[in-house]
């Protein structure tokens, strides 16, 4: 692009070039001053470029969300300067190499604004066409209402992460900067930096008032996490009224606080938002930042900026006016050649940047072979077959135990087994019995070091689940996070986000299973709770019966590539079924349901039970020939065997069977024309107590089984 003399001139004296005038001077200061010339024009280039795009992206979102009457213009507009500034200046990616290891990280909290990713995708030669643009919202397009991160209904180039209901993004960007700084502790060594990338969230008004992202930014300022770059679109509008009806908190104040290093600024100076982004990429200070970027929501759309009709698509009858009043030719989805050209030499930039890191790593990995190796595994989730590692970990034994404590030594086996794996804890590590010997601790201060495979979230269970997600969506550990089960509740939404966008690197482990919890009453006695996290589609919900069925469920959450899992696991020890071999349980539990006890005469009646109600229905049977036992850990993984199998554990020739679990009964009549279950709360007593007294006993269940014809 060429400007005229005047522009430069006036771009030079701004940026105080020396000696910008018509009167003699030497021969040196000439040559100085022209170089300071051609730097300031250039500069001038780039701005005006920066700019030209800015207004492009928004007729690119103005544009496609009229085209679907539907969607949000309000972000994209507004935050057009901050889209510019990123892809055309400030991030390091390839978009040839959508799975760099080293590009930075942008997420999308305000994922309603979807446009605005779109388009900067679009403008950054990445493989996102402007048919796609034009399909936005549409099925089957690459460019659905909120960002997805790529799973099997979408494959869109350039989305880091599913982030959903607001706020998310904002934790699973910490996920990812706690993923980062864990990939550089680990694999960076003093001859070769292969990570060292930034980790950028954008987020509004909705984010910053969700709780979690509280949490999460709390977490991250504790754990010195300088890498994360929080930007935050201060446009002043909520969706129903004008911030200030909801909230008054001098949020630059909250985030000095909570440990960030923070900046305020006007989010559509170019200049401004440039020089403040490479900033804090430069401030490696042991502080995440948070910048406050005052903007104009839906800017240039008079009719709707500054107010919160701009957050739909009311602007839809006024876009063609508002393009024009920008300066955007009558040509819809225009984007012009000097802007093609412009991120053409984006693109070049970085790819020097990315051919050096290449010529790094692969130095790196000549020096490192075994390191390479288990990075190379970790990035391609290639693990040991199922099948393999149930058989690689010791038998556990037959004396009554339980399924947490089983959990804690079947972990050791697993973090040996599976390297890239690490977990952490909301606070319970002592009681959920997931903490990895030997380890280490993940964070800064004390004894902890990036390098640490056991994290402590704090009391903080909804940030947990965001921040385990977005570890998953980093692509190099798998994760795992326990808490109380029936505290699930609290991060439960992180939960249906994994399992929508397939996250098979993250898994929950939730102890204290049931109302066998006893003492602390019906607060903390989960009934309903395993039953909710069954009817999540894509997630796997394992409740094992004894250590060998355990072992199966935690082989199964790290070799699961389709999705996350979750182990419910007892607080009370369990009778171990020593009848059986160990080798034979495991199998089954990985298959979600099988016999745990054959019938020995006729079969008459099966009896269907899970976790701690195995053992009662192994009781109930033992003097009943015609009785079978089936054990099902886990409904899912049961579900997806050939029908040839199911056939073989509940044969459709004996329709007399009978259900139990300490939970509610309702999904259990898939399987069965009787249930004993749960359907009230329970009561603070000993848990042996409550047990009896809701009839989880195997002498109530005989007596059910009596009543049967």
């Amino acid at each position: 692009m060429k400007f005229s003399t005047l522009v430069i001139a006036s771009a030079a004296i701004a940026a105080g070039v020396e000696g910008f005038s018509t009167s003699v001077r030497t021969v040196s200061v000439r040559q100085a001053t022209s170089r300071k010339m051609a730097e300031a024009a250039t500069e001038v280039d780039k701005m005006a470029a920066l700019a030209t795009a800015a207004n492009e992206a928004r007729g690119l979102a103005m544009d496609s969300i009229a085209a679907a009457h539907s969607g949000h213009m309000g972000l994209p507009l507004g935050c057009a300067e901050i889209g510019a500034t990123l892809y055309g200046s400030q991030m390091q990616y390839n978009p040839k190499d959508t799975q760099w290891l080293n590009r930075d990280r942008f997420i999308l909290s305000a994922g309603h604004g979807s446009m605005f990713l779109y388009s900067w995708l679009n403008l950054a030669g990445f493989d996102l066409s402007v048919e796609e643009l034009k399909n936005f919202r549409q099925h089957h397009s690459q460019t659905p209402g909120h960002p997805e991160f790529p799973n099997s209904e979408h494959n869109t180039p350039g989305i880091e992460c599913t982030t959903g209901p607001l706020g998310a993004g904002v934790s699973n960007a910490v996920g990812f900067a706690v993923s980062e700084k864990m990939a550089a502790a680990r694999y960076n060594t003093d001859d070769h930096t292969i990570f060292d990338h930034h980790v950028f969230a954008l987020a509004g008004d909705g984010c910053f008032q969700e709780g979690v992202s509280y949490e999460s930014a709390s977490f991250a300022a504790h754990e010195k996490l300088d890498n994360l770059i929080i930007l935050y679109d201060s446009n002043e509008v909520t969706l129903d009224k004008m911030a200030e009806y909801t909230q008054s908190e001098d949020i630059i104040k909250r985030y000095d606080a909570i440990g960030f290093e923070t900046y305020e600024i006007d989010g559509h100076d170019l200049a401004v938002v440039e020089e403040t982004i490479a900033a804090a990429k430069a401030s490696n200070n042991g502080k995440p930042k948070f910048i406050k970027c005052n903007t104009v929501i839906g800017k240039g759309m008079e009719e709707t900026e500054g107010t919160n009709a701009a957050h739909g698509e009311a602007g839809v009858p006024y876009v063609d006016k508002a393009r024009a009043s920008i300066g955007l030719p009558e040509e819809k989805w225009f984007v012009s050649e000097g802007t093609r050209d412009f991120f053409k030499g984006v693109e070049e930039k970085n790819g020097k940047i990315y051919s050096d890191w290449q010529s790094t790593y692969a130095a790196w990995k000549g020096a490192n072979a075994d390191l390479a190796k288990e990075l190379e595994d970790a990035v391609s989730d290639n693990v040991m077959p199922a099948d393999d590692m149930i058989k690689a970990i010791p038998v556990m034994g037959d004396d009554a135990e339980a399924t947490r404590v089983s959990g804690y030594k079947i972990i050791q086996e697993i973090s040996k087994l599976v390297p890239n794996y690490v977990s952490g804890s909301a606070d319970l590590h002592g009681s959920t019995r997931n903490y990895i010997d030997g380890g280490g601790n993940f964070g800064a201060g004390f004894d902890k070091t990036y390098a640490g495979k056991n994290l402590y979230f704090g009391i903080r269970e909804h940030s947990m689940g965001a921040i385990l997600n977005g570890i998953a969506y980093h692509g190099i550990f798998k994760a795992s996070g326990s808490t109380f089960l029936v505290f699930v509740d609290y991060f439960r939404p992180t939960i249906r986000v994994a399992s929508l966008a397939e996250l098979g690197r993250v898994s929950y482990i939730l102890t204290h299973d049931s109302i066998g919890v006893g003492e602390d009453g019906p607060t903390h006695q989960p009934v309903e709770t395993v039953s909710g996290l069954r009817v999540i589609p894509n997630l796997d919900v394992y409740r094992p019966a004894d250590a060998e069925e355990t072992v199966s469920a935690y082989v199964s959450s790290v070799t699961r590539t389709g999705g996350p899992t979750a182990l419910i696991l007892s607080r009370q020890n369990l009778v171990q079924n020593g009848d059986m071999p160990a080798a034979e349980r495991r199998e089954g539990a990985l298959k979600g349901g099988y016999v745990a006890k054959r019938e020995t005469g006729d079969l008459d009646l099966i009896i269907i039970a899970t976790g701690s109600e195995v053992q009662h229905a192994l009781e109930a049977a033992k003097d009943m020939a015609g009785a079978r036992v089936v054990s099902m850990p886990c409904m899912e993984a049961y579900e997806r065997q050939s029908d040839d199998y199911k056939e073989t554990v509940l044969p459709s020739t004996c329709t007399k069977r009978i259900a139990m679990e300490a939970g509610v009964s309702d999904p259990w009549y898939k399987y069965a024309s009787k249930v004993v279950g749960v359907d009230r709360f329970g009561f603070s007593a000993p848990g042996d107590i409550v047990m009896k007294e809701l009839g989880m006993s195997a002498e109530n269940l005989a007596s059910e089984i009596s009543t049967m014809n």
